[in-house]
C-alpha cells in the first residue's frame, strides 16, 4: 500500500478530510496519515514561526516520501523543500498558500485600525471591525495563533518558491477565491517541471466540495510516481 502524508491547512478540525481519505484508503489502496499541525489540530501555546513548522514537519516525515500540503501545508512544505529538495521524493500542493501579493484589504487593515483603535476596546465593536475587513476568522483565534498566522503570512515575503527543485505536482481549484488561480499559475512558473493541474468545481476546500474528485486526482498523481 503505498503512503501520502498530508499537512493541512489553517482549520481546528481535519474531520471534513475523512470522506477524502476513506476513498483513498478503500478505493485506491493509499494509506494517508493526516500530520496534525501544533496549535492547529493539536494544542500549543506558543507562537509559531515558518522555521519552526519546518523543523517539525522534517521530523515527522520520512526522508523520500510523497507528501500533500493544502494552503497553510503547502505554505510549510515549499518551505521545507526550498531549504532540503532532496527531503521528498514527490511534493503535491493542493491550493497552496506561499505566494506573497501586496494586498490591498491588508493595506486598508491597517489603516482603519489605526482610525478605530479607541473603539476596539469594546469586543462588540471589535468583531465588526474585523467583519469589515474580512477578518472574522483571524477574530475568533486565540491571541498566540493570530500572531502564528501573522508570522506565516510575513515568511511569504521571503520564500523563494524557485529554490524547489522537488518533483512536484500542484491541483488547484478554479472556484478557489483564498488562495486564487493566479497563485497556483506563479508557484508552477517556479518550479521547474512542475505538473499544474486544475479543476474546474473545485474551491478552496475539495476534500469538501469534492471528495471523490480530489481523491482520484491523488490517486491519478500517485500512480504516475515511480
Amino acid at each position: 500500500m503505498k503512503k501520502l502524508y498530508v499537512i493541512h491547512g489553517w482549520t481546528y478540525t481535519v474531520k471534513p478530510w475523512q470522506r477524502t481519505i476513506d476513498i483513498l484508503k478503500h478505493e485506491y489502496k493509499i494509506d494517508v496519515e493526516m500530520l496534525n499541525v501544533p496549535g492547529l489540530t493539536t494544542g500549543s501555546k506558543k507562537i509559531w514561526t515558518i522555521e519552526e513548522y519546518c523543523d517539525w514537519a522534517d521530523r515527522n516525515i520520512p526522508k523520500d516520501a510523497i507528501a500533500l500540503g493544502h494552503s497553510n501545508g503547502g505554505r510549510i512544505l515549499l518551505n521545507l523543500c526550498a531549504e532540503k529538495s532532496d527531503k521528498l521524493k514527490h511534493l503535491i500542493l493542493l491550493d497552496s498558500a506561499g505566494v506573497y501579493e501586496e494586498s490591498k484589504k491588508r493595506e486598508i487593515s491597517r489603516k482603519l485600525s489605526k482610525i478605530f483603535a479607541p473603539l476596539k476596546k469594546s469586543a462588540l465593536l471589535r468583531k465588526i471591525f474585523h467583519k469589515i475587513v474580512g477578518a472574522s476568522d483571524y477574530d475568533r483565534a486565540p491571541e498566540n495563533m493570530k500572531k502564528t498566522l501573522s508570522n506565516m503570512l510575513s515568511s511569504d515575503k521571503k520564500l523563494d518558491i524557485s529554490k524547489v527543485k522537488t518533483p512536484t505536482t500542484i491541483l488547484w481549484g478554479e472556484k478557489d477565491s483564498t488562495t486564487p488561480l493566479r497563485q497556483g499559475e506563479k508557484i508552477h512558473e517556479l518550479i521547474e517541471g512542475s505538473e499544474f493541474l486544475t479543476y474546474k468545481n473545485w474551491t478552496h476546500a475539495p476534500y469538501i466540495v469534492d471528495p471523490n474528485g480530489l481523491a482520484r486526482a491523488i490517486n491519478k498523481v500517485m500512480e504516475g510516481i515511480e
